[in-house]
């Protein structure tokens, strides 16, 4: 793990990337990091614009919020268009292969990776969509040992949801 991540999450409302910001903070914990998260959404919570940071360091975390991310998830276009162009350079794009950007911001590795139709095909579902990006994130930066990720998957969904999460989760990481 590099020695701090300011992780920006984002998408429209139900996508589910808040519940991923809080597995992944509650992972990094599990791991013995330091974590914070928040989020920010619109006045409607589905279909809105969705915002979740997740900030993981060694050492203290003084502010809690994530001004220029060094990892941006975007799950769609409008989320794109929004933050894709904050992110510090050398930092790490991560686009859902469904939401069609032509342009790219320089500077930074951008990795697409069709997150939603891995959730629809394998899963049967799009609300897989963000434990797949959980994987993939994993999988690409290393945040968070796969051990503390899928304790993390057992404290967040019930027994029913688990085995599916979980799949979902090691679908992301094979995406890679």
């Amino acid at each position: 793990m590099t020695d701090k991540w300011d992780i920006l999450l984002s998408g429209t409302g139900g996508q589910g990337v808040i519940k991923a910001s809080v597995i992944l903070a509650e992972a990094a914990l599990i791991d013995g990091h330091n974590a914070v998260q928040s989020q920010v959404y619109g006045p409607e919570s589905r279909g809105s614009a969705t915002r979740a940071e997740v900030k993981i360091s060694d050492s203290k975390i003084l502010m809690p919020k994530v001004i220029t991310p060094n990892l941006l998830l975007c799950m769609s276009k409008q989320a794109f268009k929004k933050y894709a162009y904050n992110i510090i350079e050398g930092g790490i794009l991560i686009l859902d292969g469904d939401i069609g950007v032509n342009e790219e911001p320089s500077g930074v590795e951008v990795y697409r990776k069709p997150i939603t139709s891995i959730a629809r095909e394998n899963m049967g579902n799009d609300l897989y969509a963000n434990t797949v990006a959980l994987g993939v994130i994993n999988k690409i930066a290393s945040l968070v040992s796969d051990d503390a990720m899928i304790e993390s998957l057992e404290r967040n969904f019930s027994a029913r949801l688990l085995v599916a999460n979980t799949l979902a989760y090691r679908l992301g990481l094979e995406a890679v």
